[in-house]
């Protein structure tokens, strides 16, 4: 029965059953043979010919995935002879491993994904292979190992379901890392792709003793010494602690975090690097940054986990060997050292003890030492490779954030020297101060003209700045001395890296492009500084505004079509700071005269733009909190190991895409966050700036003089008109100002409220639109409120009238009662004669006064109420209602009574 389901799928998918005819025909023959065949020599033949022919041919697979599995899976249970158990699993990895040679076309199916597809979905065929780790015979362990791989290569998912379903499956699989050595590398490399992104998995390998039997093979197998084994080892102990706090734990409890600082223990004297030590010590620095990570965000204790497991690897001295791979070992490669700079600064991130033992650790023999972090400023100040130069920064980076003190420490050695010792080669400044040498690196382009190693020390700088007021004053202060000291005096570092600033903006060739493909950062690098710099520091601003031309070069970049957007916009934010952080009352320099140059050069429509294109660039929408390395493995670790400085082609492309490495690390997620924050400010502040006037005025004009001759009352009384005419403009300009640059602000976008993919224009027509309906919605509450109440005084008079229509028929009834009772009388008094008379015609008289004086009192009320009538009616009329309707009821109710009076008439007659 399952022969048909399998061959039926497969038919489904192939289509017509009868193609490669031959070939379909031949494999059947084979299986039958296998099958039915009555010597064992001829099964095995067979057995031999159908890997054979399954190796080489796609339609051979084909077929076999048709019919064979049925026939090979009975073997495999029978196990009653070695050799065709062997041939049956070695078939079986055949018929799952894609032809090398064979050409495929595009849309054609895989048949080896096909064969793996079909024999992964029965569970019962994977125990039956997990069975089969059992055998005593070598090479039916061997090749189950190796079928199994190829099942977890093509479908990884799958396999990972079923394993764990089978009871002590994983534990079979664990028990092959004790075997022989080929058993063991296999069970090895089946474990790595067993426990890629399968938590529950990795757990249950950590609880079957994983770790030990891991670093027990890389001892045995000579550490980072070692060859491919310690490779996929290490590939495999990553999967175990990747994102999995747990694990994490428990190797920090049982094992501890020694042997895996032992792998990166460089030994020996040679320090020769071949490419597979280099890879194990990549692998060995990825554990470091996994048990740095802590694991998952979500989790409950990942921040506790991950302060632990830095304090442990500190105190285990993983720094030294750190250090020694990126700093001391100048033989390392590349990628190893860069590996290891961001260990380290992974390690001191938000870590309070760590920093410190960092700014403590000194390098070098006696008497030649220095501290470490004067070491990692020489490599970012030299280095030829850009990647170098990232990892070193990322150091400083880590160091200084939220690390006031060691901001200062650092600030305090910011000592100008004298020209002998800045002129001075880096190879020669062994006993300069931290500060020294970053001012020699901030001169440099001074003397050469090249600004790369300035713009790097001013990122340096830029961190020792960040958040602290007392070292951007402690900077403020710094003046360097020019190259030529005759041809001009020192002059401030702020205005010395304003100079550089326009010196990169000049490195254009004539298409405006750069001319070197390396210096597409250095204007965001000195604009970040600036930026940095100049925030939440006034003085920092006055000093910037007191070279007039800086704020006219600033206002020539933001407008400045051949720059990057990132550079108009940090342009942008600078002057923005300028205007907001502005403290000064010196005319020309106070922040109205700021927001009105740019008013008037650059156009607050525009300006806003600016920043609002930076927001939009692709560097700011694609900064992540932080972006975990790709998973070393084994398809992806030489390229990785082999890692050089980038391409001249490749660098070219970054220029146009706005997205070089060096800038990609500039814009983290912190950064883009405070320059959206800085955004916010700068609409809100300009918007009150151009709301109100400025706080003094200058010029007195010529109507406040007397005239000559003129009396004191007409002085007075012009002056009072003036002055009122002044009130007047003066509001009318600062609703006018105050309304444009709303619109304008709006019209830039940015911030929190602005609409996703609207323009300005349209904003403030969707703003007016809502107030409008918010008014028009107000105003129908109001009238329906109204309505209501006029409905309800509407229905009271309505009884009312009601009542009064009742009164009046009782009265009418009286008085009929009462003629009745008179004619009674005068037909029983019959002709008694003037007297009967008299009395009749007194009683009528006096019922007649009676009914006359109601019938006016209540007349009296009938005008009062029809005039209310009247008033409401007409109020009805204005709001739409139709009066008509409304009193219908009352003239029904009054005809109705009519009606009876008459019936009663009718009746007595």
């Amino acid at each position: 029965m399952k022969k048909m389901d399998l061959k039926g799928v497969v038919g489904l998918v192939f289509g017509n059953e009868n193609s490669s005819s031959n070939e379909d025909s031949y494999v059947e023959r084979l299986l039958d043979c296998i099958s039915n065949g009555q010597l064992a020599d001829d099964r095995r033949n067979a057995m031999a010919e159908l890997q054979s022919v399954v190796a080489e041919s796609h339609a051979a697979q084909l077929a076999f995935g048709e019919m064979g599995f049925p026939v090979l899976l009975g073997v495999l249970k029978e196990r009653d002879d070695v050799e065709m158990v062997r041939g049956a699993l070695e078939t079986l990895v055949s018929a799952l491993t894609p032809i090398a040679h064979a050409k495929l076309r595009a849309n054609e199916v895989q048949p080896a994904l096909m064969n793996t597809d079909l024999l992964s979905r029965d569970g019962q065929s994977i125990s039956l292979l997990l069975s089969l780790l059992g055998e005593d015979d070598f090479y039916i362990r061997y090749y189950t190992l190796q079928l199994l791989t190829a099942l977890l290569t093509n479908s990884p998912i799958r396999l990972q379901e079923v394993i764990l379903t089978i009871p002590r499956g994983i534990t079979r699989l664990m028990d092959m890392l004790m075997d022989r050595e080929v058993i063991r590398n296999e069970a090895l490399l089946l474990l790595t792709y067993l426990t890629r992104e399968a938590e529950e998995i990795q757990k249950i390998l950590v609880f079957e003793g994983a770790f030990e039997k891991i670093f027990s093979i890389i001892k045995e197998e000579g550490g980072s010494e070692g060859g491919v084994v310690v490779q996929d080892c290490l590939e495999l102990l990553n999967n175990l602690l990747r994102n999995n706090a747990s694990n994490q734990v428990l190797l920090r409890e049982t094992i501890g975090f020694d042997s895996i600082i032992s792998i990166l223990k460089l030994r020996g004297t040679t320090y020769s690097f071949t490419q597979q030590k280099t890879i194990n010590l990549l692998s060995g620095l990825e554990t470091v940054r996994l048990l740095v990570s802590g694991g998952l965000e979500t989790d409950p204790g990942s921040n506790n986990n991950r302060l632990t497991n830095k304090t442990v690897l500190v105190q285990r001295n993983v720094l030294e060997h750190l250090l020694m791979l990126g700093v001391e070992s100048q033989w390392a490669p590349v990628a190893v050292r860069c590996a290891a700079f961001e260990c380290i600064g992974d390690l001191i991130s938000g870590h309070h003890k760590n920093l410190e033992a960092l700014a403590s650790k000194s390098l070098g023999d006696e008497p030649e030492t220095e501290p470490a972090l004067n070491s990692i400023l020489r490599i970012i100040l030299r280095t030829s490779s850009m990647q170098e130069f990232i990892a070193a920064d990322y150091v400083f980076k880590n160091f200084c954030e939220k690390n006031s003190d060691g901001q200062k420490m650092l600030a305090s050695t910011l000592i100008p020297q004298p020209m002998s010792i800045t002129n001075a080669r880096f190879e020669e400044d062994i006993n300069m101060s931290f500060g020294s040498m970053l001012l020699h690196g901030l001169a440099m382009s001074e003397h050469d003209g090249d600004l790369e190693t300035s713009c790097r020390a001013a990122s340096v700088l830029s961190y020792v700045m960040k958040d602290n007021i007392q070292c951007k004053e402690k900077v403020l202060q710094i003046e360097l001395e020019s190259s030529m000291p005759s041809l001009g005096s020192p002059e401030p570092l702020l205005h010395r890296m304003v100079k550089y600033l326009a010196l990169a903006s000049s490195k254009k060739g004539k298409d405006g492009k750069s001319t070197t493909p390396r210096n597409s950062y250095f204007q965001p690098i000195i604009l970040k500084l600036l930026v940095t710099w100049l925030s939440d520091c006034p003085n920092a601003v006055q000093s910037f505004l007191d070279s007039r031309p800086h704020l006219t070069y600033l206002i020539e970049l933001v407008s400045n079509t051949d720059t990057t957007v990132c550079a108009r916009g940090l342009a942008a934010a600078v002057l923005g700071e300028c205007a907001i952080y502005n403290k000064s009352n010196e005319p020309g320099k106070d922040a109205f005269a700021i927001v009105d140059a740019i008013s008037q050069k650059v156009g607050l429509t525009s300006y806003f733009l600016k920043l609002d294109e930076m927001q939009k660039s692709f560097l700011f929408s694609s900064a992540k909190p932080a972006q975990q390395r790709k998973p070393l493995t084994r398809s992806n670790a030489n390229s990785m190991a082999e890692m050089e400085d980038i391409e001249e082609n490749e660098t070219n492309d970054i220029n146009r895409n706005d997205d070089h490495p060096m800038l990609s690390s500039m814009f983290d997620s912190q950064f883009v966050d405070f320059i959206k924050k800085l955004e916010g400010e700068i609409r809100d502040n300009i918007v009150k700036i151009y709301s109100h006037p400025k706080s003094n005025v200058s010029v007195v004009p010529a109507e406040l003089e007397q005239k000559k001759d003129e009396k004191d009352g007409d002085y007075i009384k012009r002056l009072k008109a003036f002055v009122e005419k002044q009130c007047s403009e003066i509001q009318d300009l600062l609703n006018r100002n105050s309304t444009l640059a709303e619109e304008l602000a709006s019209t830039g976008g940015g911030g929190e409220s602005r609409c996703s993919g609207g323009g300005g224009s349209e904003r403030v027509q969707i703003e007016t639109l809502r107030r409008d309906l918010e008014e028009v919605s107000q105003r129908l509450e109001m009238v329906k409120s109204e309505k209501s109440n006029i409905e309800s005084e509407a229905l009271t008079y309505k009884n009312m009238a009601e009542k009064m229509e009742t009164d009046l028929k009782s009265l009418s009834d009286a008085y009929n009662s009462l003629e009745q009772a008179n004619y009674q009388l005068e037909m029983k008094s019959g002709g008694v004669g003037v007297d009967v008379e008299k009395i009749k015609e007194e009683a009528r008289e006096e019922a007649q006064k009676e009914s006359e004086g109601e019938l006016s009192d209540l007349l009296v009320c009938l005008g009062q109420e029809q005039s209310k009538v009247e008033k409401l009616s007409a109020r009805l009329m204005e709001l739409g209602q139709d009066v008509d309707a409304l009193l219908e009821g009352i003239g029904d109710d009054a005809g109705a009574l009519n009606d009876d009076d008459d019936d009663d008439d009718d009746e007595e007659d």
